[in-house]
């Protein structure tokens, strides 16, 4: 990778861009591409996505009056670009780190970035309302929604192209083909882009594209029976043009000359448009193009040699190797089992599944919602489902949930993973409300593993119910706190804990990823420390027991203070009448930014440094108290 990127410093925002010649901006592209290479190598971050979307960033920039016209990325795995153009490119050095900035955009950064967006398929409705507010304001600023193929395979995004196409907005929606979402693309409509893009037509397409999108503006009518002459030629009855919209396309989105012209002609027209360009996810990076999942996201690696696929990053069995484990073992002895993943078949855990049983695998897009519904009809004809889905995205099917799921008492098994904080990923991806959106939901119970030893027996007691079942654990290797994790082992008892260390004074009643801290604060307290196991239900003999014997309760979450598992523990004690003092411990009332995990935890006061200073503040505050109480007695 180059060192120096003469072209590129000398852009620092998109007034400098619009500036150069449009001869030189295939080299700045090229720059671009070499420093976002060696910026992420260093860093970490969304990578091949990123590559893919180089020209179009530039293009859009170098043709609308950001920021004055509104550009919003969807997700932000292809924003870095949009990043670097618009002021932040020093800033790249400290991406996604504490007090960097953020791997997707964020209002709150940059008066460029225009909406926020962690989770995908938010685009459209997003500059849909950017666009009917300038309408309703008398502004004639632009809005543009920038979409992957994948994105476009979630409910939301067709929501807003039926809302869009009867409001008549001025309104542009490029579609970012690059045939990739996370996983390998899945879905009819992905279908209906690859026979777009397949063959002649492909070929005949992108001569007529570029012949019309480089037309004068004045001869609409001209182009509009080119337009009509391209679509019925490729796709006969355009599904984006039943939606209302203009359909333009599709153009090759790496190539600057036809890319420029295309959006220059574009934006002099009105009402909604939709452009489909196709891009090519991890360009000019080989080892990205030929393995984009791999390159999607990425930790630190070396530039040249690329990233060493495969293992846990830091040494030990994940909790999602743990989970995909099971699965497969458990799919050899049930016939019944069947999982499910709104397009997260590596980051879950299915890798292994969808080889060796890809009939009983179902990646159903970018379609949280539908995937829990799904799993609801499989169950309700006697099948086993398993949903296999992250924390922050689960969020996103509340309804299907408590609708579609707990209201029928089905068994579906809802293994939750990156529960807890994520990280990097920051504020969108952390999963900070899962139990107390879950606790309150009937009928359904909640699991939370000390280990992946712990978490392989609770997905065979969740699995065994018959009944909805939650089991949540965070990202990352768990500790060694169990000997053994195989079936083997005795089998859990719904809703009972285990004691696991005796002291005086101080119960630490933890759950899940927050019990090895809690073993080691325990030791320096001398307090006593339970693995609870379950939020929900709780095993209140425990709570009972530890609450007469000991001066104070603690509760300890990786999950927000309010409504989660020290919640029901309050609640329990209340309902009982049980006088015992609770300092309840988790995740604070605010959302947590971006950085590693330890420092992350550590500054919400939940390693093992954070819960001793907690507790013997708490000792010390009551202290007064008591001696006060006395000397009246």
């Amino acid at each position: 990778m180059r060192a120096t990127y003469p072209l590129l410093e000398s852009v620092d925002s998109p007034a400098d861009l619009r500036q150069l010649e449009r001869a030189r901006l295939p080299q700045l592209a090229q720059e671009i591409r070499d420093f976002l290479v060696a910026s992420v190598s260093r860093t970490g971050g969304h990578l091949s996505s990123n590559l893919g979307t180089v020209e179009l960033a530039i293009a859009l920039h170098y043709v609308f009056d950001t920021p004055d016209d509104r550009l919003v990325w969807d997700v932000g795995h292809q924003s870095y670009a949009h990043k670097i153009l618009t002021g932040r490119r020093a800033e790249m050095a400290r991406l996604r780190m504490k007090d960097g900035i953020s791997g997707f955009p964020r209002r709150s950064e940059s008066e460029y970035d225009a909406f926020g967006a962690g989770h995908s398929s938010t685009s459209i409705s997003a500059a849909l309302g950017m666009a009917l507010a300038a309408r309703q304001q008398g502004e004639a600023r632009k809005a543009v929604a920038i979409i992957g193929d994948g994105a476009m395979s979630a409910g939301m995004a067709f929501e807003a192209l039926n809302n869009a196409g009867v409001t008549d907005p001025d309104l542009l929606v490029i579609l970012n083909d690059n045939e990739m979402s996370i996983s390998p693309p899945v879905g009819a409509l992905n279908h209906i882009l690859t026979r777009i893009m397949s063959g002649r037509t492909m070929d005949a397409a992108r001569r007529a594209g570029r012949n019309m999108l480089q037309l004068a503006p004045p001869l609409l009518a001209l182009a509009r029976r080119a337009e009509e002459h391209v679509k019925g030629m490729i796709v006969p009855g355009t599904l984006f043009e039943e939606f209302g919209f203009h359909y333009y396309g599709p153009i090759d989105g790496h190539d600057l000359g036809v890319l420029i012209p295309a959006l220059e002609n574009i934006r002099k027209l009105r009402g909604p448009r939709f452009l489909h360009v196709i891009t090519t996810k991890g360009q000019g990076y080989k080892l990205a193009e030929a393995d984009p999942v791999l390159y999607h996201g990425v930790g630190k690696f070396d530039a040249e040699k690329g990233v060493a696929a495969g293992g846990a990053r830091d040494g030990g069995k994940t909790y999602t190797q743990a989970f995909g484990d099971w699965l497969c073992d458990t799919a050899k002895t049930d016939p019944r089992l069947v999982a499910i993943t709104p397009a997260m078949r590596e980051g879950s855990g299915l890798t292994r599944f969808a080889r060796e049983f890809p009939d009983r695998h179902f990646d159903v897009g970018i379609a949280e919602q539908h995937a829990v519904t799904f799993a609801a009809g499989l169950a309700a004809e006697g099948l086993k489902p398993v949903v296999a889905i992250y924390s922050s995205f689960l969020q996103r099917a509340y309804d299907q949930l408590i609708h579609d799921v707990a209201l029928q008492n089905l068994p579906v098994v809802f293994a939750i993973d990156r529960g807890g904080l994520v990280g990097a990923d920051g504020a969108t991806h952390h999963g900070s409300f899962d139990l107390s959106f879950l606790a309150c939901v009937p009928n359904l119970t909640i699991m939370t593993p000390a280990d992946t030893g712990e978490c392989r027996r609770m997905l065979t007691a969740a699995y065994r119910l018959g009944t909805p079942a939650a089991v949540r654990y965070p990202r990352g290797a768990g500790p060694a706190l169990a000997a053994r994790e195989e079936d083997g082992a005795p089998a859990l008892s719904i809703g009972k804990g285990a004691l696991l260390r005796s002291g005086k004074t101080v119960a630490l009643l933890a759950f899940g990823s927050l019990v090895a801290p809690a073993l080691a604060a325990g030791i320096t307290l001398d307090a006593s420390v339970a693995n609870m196991r379950f939020v929900k239900p709780l095993d209140t003999d425990l709570i009972a027991a530890l609450a007469r014997t000991h001066d104070l309760l603690v509760s300890l979450e990786e999950n927000s203070v309010i409504g989660g598992a020290g919640s029901e523990i309050a609640r329990f004690l209340s309902e009982r009448d049980i006088a015992a003092p609770l300092l309840r411990l988790g995740l604070p009332d605010r959302f947590i930014e971006h950085g590693e995990q330890g420092q992350l935890l550590a500054e919400a006061g939940l390693d093992a440094a954070g819960i001793v200073r907690a507790v013997t503040a708490r000792l010390l505050a009551r202290a007064p108290a008591s001696r006060q109480n006395e000397g009246m007695t």
